[in-house]
């Protein structure tokens, strides 16, 4: 015999052994070079660039609902807090962005003066311009590695995943589960919105950061360009973040943390570290929302304590729940159909509704409209859209070969019945 006979099996990529994983990758890449296509920087101008940048930022809170499905769905945890991550990961960035853009204005405005301005004096300028709207002059200890953009990008991953660890360590190891955990995760998000709602906190208090679409070094460059730019960013970081969730899910790890949601008491009595599950689930998916975040708000262009509050992350409950928890494409789905369907209501495109007695208008109706949809889709559909989408695909017709199978007219064999 051959060596080859005795070989290994080539063993095939994660993507083309999961089906739906490529499906979803081949039409993210798909929806990509359209939207390229059509926009207004690379294409036919169809899309407008605001449309893009709305694009964009749905890629993003798209992958926002991956953590929270990852972490809700997958592990049974109920969080009620995953958008502070979010917001920390944009607070992080937009630091950056926001002092690097300060620093291109002082530095040109105290170029007339007689004498070169010192770094201390441009400092100085940073800091006026930055916190005279709360009444400082000087840079808070918060903002030391501001004019850093690769410390900074470290803290997009770090300070929503320090936080998340600190929080999940204390919560896990005291078995608290449950709703009492969803309220702790809503007291937390809850704390840490009034904390950046005070001047004193170093960002800016109720102004937040804005400015952020102006990319420093980039300002040559049109927001037609950029909107495209970040939109492509956007959509690698769900991408690869589609993957990773897909991946992780696959294997024990994803059967340890189903079974934990299913029964903790009998996991913890076969032996598994259940906390320890626990806690890097939760960890993991808050560093994914703040990569999300990241990304959101420079598109977005300001961030401010409001984007932190708890209705936030009930929001992304409910897209997670709309869309079908426990599926990561249904959670994509549901972040994107609502996301969308929420800036058509509420932007005024959306026609009134008169009913005569009554006109509604949905800039004012769309949260009750969204209560609804949320409640119907508990009652009719527990699996979400994409419950519906996989019924769907499974419901196919078996191949009889015209022939009747089984011990009666029209059974199946057990071979057919596994196809």
């Amino acid at each position: 015999m051959t060596d080859a006979a005795f070989s290994a099996p080539v063993r095939r990529p994660f993507a083309m052994r999961h089906p739906s994983v490529l499906v979803f990758l081949t039409l993210l890449a798909l929806f990509t070079l359209g939207v390229t296509v059509l926009s207004e920087a690379f294409g036919l101008g169809l899309i407008s660039t605001s449309f893009v940048k709305t694009l964009g930022k749905t890629l993003c809170l798209c992958l926002a609902a991956l953590a929270m499905d990852l972490v809700w769905g997958y592990t049974g945890i109920l969080s009620l807090g995953h958008m502070a991550f979010f917001g920390l990961g944009g607070y992080a960035i937009g630091m950056w962005l926001m002092y690097a853009r300060t620093e291109i204005i002082v530095t040109a405005s105290l170029a007339a003066a007689p004498l070169p301005p010192t770094p201390e004096e441009i400092r100085e300028g940073i800091a006026t311009q930055i916190f005279g709207v709360v009444g400082a002059s000087e840079l808070p200890l918060v903002w030391s590695f501001a004019h850093a953009l690769p410390v900074q990008l470290a803290f997009v991953v770090l300070v929503p995943g320090l936080l998340a660890l600190v929080f999940g360590w204390l919560a896990f190891r005291s078995r608290v589960t449950g709703v009492y955990l969803s309220i702790l995760t809503q007291a937390m998000t809850l704390a840490l919105a009034l904390y950046l709602f005070q001047n004193d906190s170093g960002l800016r208090g109720n102004n937040g950061l804005s400015g952020l679409q102006n990319i420093p070094g980039l300002e040559a460059t049109g927001q037609d360009v950029l909107s495209v730019w970040f939109f492509w960013a956007s959509a690698l970081a769900l991408g690869l973040g589609y993957l990773f969730c897909a991946w992780l899910v696959s294997g024990k790890f994803g059967n340890v943390i189903r079974a934990i949601r299913d029964d903790e008491a009998r996991v913890r009595f076969l032996g598994y570290p259940v906390e320890a599950f626990k806690l890097a689930v939760f960890t993991l998916t808050a560093v994914l929302a703040g990569i999300a975040g990241a990304l959101y708000y420079p598109q977005a262009g300001i961030i401010n304590p409001a984007e932190i509050a708890p209705i936030a992350s009930i929001y992304l409950a409910v897209w997670v729940a709309i869309g079908g928890r426990g599926q990561l494409y249904g959670a994509v789905i549901g972040a994107a159909f609502v996301s969308l369907v929420s800036t058509w209501f509420t932007g005024g495109q959306a026609p009134d509704l008169d009913l005569g007695a009554v006109t509604v208008r949905w800039v004012d109706w769309w949260t009750v409209l969204l209560g609804l949809s949320f409640v119907a889709v508990t009652l009719f559909a527990p699996k979400g859209i994409g419950g519906v989408i996989a019924a769907l695909a499974e419901r196919r017709a078996p191949d009889r070969h015209g022939q009747d199978l089984g011990p009666d007219a029209g059974a199946l064999r057990e071979k057919e019945a596994e196809r």
